[in-house]
């Protein structure tokens, strides 16, 4: 359809969607109009058409848009300052997920699913390539193979030169890079931090594109003829951004059971969201394991440095001035999560308040360069990141009237519940058919909820004052050797979950005595109901504080290479690895000799030769043999960084099954219930630990 086709439908269809959105209803026959909607949502459904998909979106959109509209011309009247303030308060976090909601609809309704572009047979036609790696106070253990997976990629070696930028200035730094052969670049100060650090190196360097990886971001082999192709094809495109893949879990994964066979966190923004942003040329630069092209950094000054999120802000400048950008969400670089809770926390608060930052300081609504749907998708970023507030405001919401008896809503509660019953379901049905396999129905809100506390005062603050606060640096590589529950991260987590039981038990009390209370037991059943929901996501989020140990110091991955073990008796078995990581592998066991035979070494057998690599035996069965690997010179571990990290499909995972919403709550309830049965099992084996000692004193007297 036509552009100008496309308007005039949007013309004719507009009084249509003026009526449904604003014709008045009572309860009953809103009801009806609810279900009658919600039966048309699902049998559309049973279609997968894209375009089906589209006309649920604005079937959605429209039913929403509907619930906001009865929200602001009938339900803001109060009875008292106080009542005002409340709700009030309410509606605007309610508007402002009807904002999100829209927002996210335009995002990821036409996602770009864009495949490798291919590079010319002749090699004298691909551009140089500067491989930046930047680092300022990590570990050399972190960094190390990602610096030796950038020399594995598959690139001519005259067009190819890997720069180590070092801000913490360290000396065994700079003899690793000396030994393994790559460029080391340091500077005087560490003025604007990462950015600044770029910055200084594209001064030192001359290569017609960046490829920038964080330090513990380990590139495949293919990285690059994956990705520099469209840069030859188009050449206004700046910037070509990868997903950021984690080969550790993060602490979603690592402390909640149920997280583990789910989407992770950050699936649906390195799928639909970003294959979204780059259907409208948004894509977003996310500061690693992505390409962008010189010229273009310099035409806008270098890395942007007025933000602590110098990547989403470099690529609006580039994008402003009228350069192209790409989402491929092929992973083609993995890197660690962080470890525990209160990182993960101090990570994501820095990006809300770089996103803040810029909507302060460049914000995409305004200034020249941007097309309307840029300006959209940037403004849905930065918004999103203000959930703080909403989230808390939704949360203890029900709380006014199940512990003070106010009123926020104006309406009776079933006209409260037809109006907000097909808004809800067609809503989350749509969002599950979109992105059903990027993230799980409920799952976000846990997400939002453990950060929602954290971020009110940050982002705040940055709003009033874009200056506040300095780009921080996330840990990564840390081991924790025994668990323990962060309670400082959940506190006020804590308090509301108590505060909201109270408020069910008060609920419930003046429910059965309604006719004594003098109170409506409808109104009390849907304010008992959010508030159990309520509480569910907020134990869920609390569980996530419940951090297990993490004593693995590499990550185990699975793959099946041909091996030989060499025995200190000098015999040698065939056999072959069923895991490997940098610190060690599994391997099947051929025969028992391993019970009684000292292993010295083993051959990993790969096409491109043999890697013979000095190990130790952890333990072994009649199934499986758990080696540990020996020192080994840098270039062996090169060679086992190719086998174990770069592999060109070492990333490439099978997709997640559908999203069904009611087996995502049924999950999420489970997960409820782990916390308190590993909790309590925790305690019974702490006090058998704690007990043993004193019986046996006893035994002894």
């Amino acid at each position: 359809m036509s552009k100008l086709g496309f308007y005039l439908l949007l013309l004719v269809l507009a009084p249509v969607a003026a009526v449904i959105i604003i014709t008045p209803m009572d309860s009953q026959k809103q009801y009806i109009f609810g279900l009658i909607s919600i039966g048309m949502m699902f049998l559309l459904g049973l279609s997968k058409s894209r375009k089906v998909t589209v006309v649920m979106v604005i079937l959605s959109a429209l039913m929403s848009t509907r619930y906001i509209w009865w929200r602001s011309t009938e339900t803001l009247e109060f009875n008292s300052e106080i009542e005002a303030i409340l709700g009030i308060s309410l509606y605007l976090a309610e508007l402002y997920v009807w904002l999100i909601l829209i927002l996210g609809f335009l995002q990821t309704t036409w996602p770009l699913k864009r495949t490798i572009e291919p590079l010319p047979d002749d090699t004298s036609l691909w551009p140089t390539v500067d491989v930046y790696v930047p680092t300022y106070n990590e570990s050399l253990d972190v960094v190390r193979d990602t610096v030796l997976a950038a020399q594995c990629i598959d690139y001519p070696r005259d067009k190819i030169n890997v720069y180590l930028l070092d801000d913490g200035k360290r000396s065994e730094f700079a003899m690793f890079a000396a030994d393994v052969g790559v460029g080391y670049i340091t500077r005087d100060d560490n003025r604007h931090a990462k950015a600044g650090n770029l910055n200084h190196a594209m001064t030192l360097t001359k290569g017609e594109l960046i490829c920038v990886f964080d330090c513990d971001h380990v590139a495949t082999r293919t990285f690059l003829q994956a990705t520099v192709g469209p840069f030859l094809k188009d050449p206004k495109l700046a910037l070509l951004q990868t997903p950021h893949y984690f080969y550790s879990p993060d602490p979603f994964e690592r402390n909640l059971r149920a997280a583990r066979s789910i989407p992770n966190e950050g699936s649906l923004f390195y799928g639909p969201v970003q294959q979204g942003n780059d259907n409208w040329n948004a894509t977003f630069f996310c500061g690693s394991c992505a390409v962008i092209r010189r010229s273009a950094l310099e035409e806008i000054g270098g890395f942007a440095v007025e933000t602590v999120t110098e990547d989403a802000h470099t690529a609006l400048k580039m994008q402003r001035r009228g350069w192209g950008s790409a989402f491929l969400a092929i992973p083609l670089a993995a890197g660690l999560a962080t470890e525990r809770l209160g990182l993960h926390v101090i990570q994501r608060t820095r990006w809300a308040r770089g996103m803040t930052q810029i909507f302060r300081v460049d914000n995409p609504l305004f200034g020249r360069g941007l097309k309307w749907q840029q300006r959209l998708c940037y403004l849905n970023a930065m918004l999103h990141f203000q959930f703080g507030l909403p989230r808390v405001i939704f949360l203890t919401a029900p709380l006014a009237y199940l512990l003070f008896n106010l009123n926020i809503i104006h309406s009776s509660a079933a006209l409260i519940f037809a109006y907000v019953l097909p808004h809800l379901v067609m809503s989350l049905y749509v969002n599950s058919r979109m992105n059903g396999r990027f993230r799980y129905t409920f799952w976000g809100e846990i997400y939002e909820t453990v950060m929602c506390f954290h971020l009110v005062i940050p982002t705040l603050l940055t709003l009033l004052s874009p200056k506040h606060g300095k780009f921080n640096v996330t840990d990564k590589g840390g081991l924790l050797d025994q668990g323990f529950f962060d309670f400082h991260i959940v506190r006020p987590h804590v308090i509301v979950a108590a505060l909201l039981s109270v408020g069910i038990v008060a609920g419930v009390v003046r429910a059965t005595g309604h006719d004594y209370f003098g109170v409506d037991p409808y109104v009390i059943a849907l304010n008992v109901g959010w508030a159990i929901f309520s509480l569910i996501i907020l134990m869920a989020a609390i569980a996530v504080a419940r951090e297990t140990r993490q004593v693995r110091k590499t990550i185990r991955i699975e793959v099946q290479i041909p091996a030989i073990i060499h025995y200190a008796s000098g015999i040698s078995s065939r056999t072959r690895t069923s895991d490997l990581s940098m610190g060690g592998a599994q391997l099947d066991a051929p025969d028992n000799r391993h019970e009684h035979d000292e292993i010295e070494e083993i051959d990993l057998l790969l096409k491109s030769g043999t890697i013979t690599i000095p190990v130790s035996k952890i333990s072994g069965n009649d199934e499986t043999i758990r080696l540990r690997f020996g020192a080994m010179p840098l270039a062996r571990r090169r060679e086992l960084v190719r086998v174990v990290l770069a592999r060109a499909d070492a990333w490439i995972q099978p997709n997640y099954k559908q999203d069904n919403p009611l087996v995502s709550l049924g999950t999420i309830i489970r997960t409820v219930f782990e916390l308190f049965w590993l909790t309590w099992k925790d305690r019974r084996g702490k006090h058998k630990r704690d007990s043993q000692p004193a019986a046996k004193e006893d035994k002894a007297v």
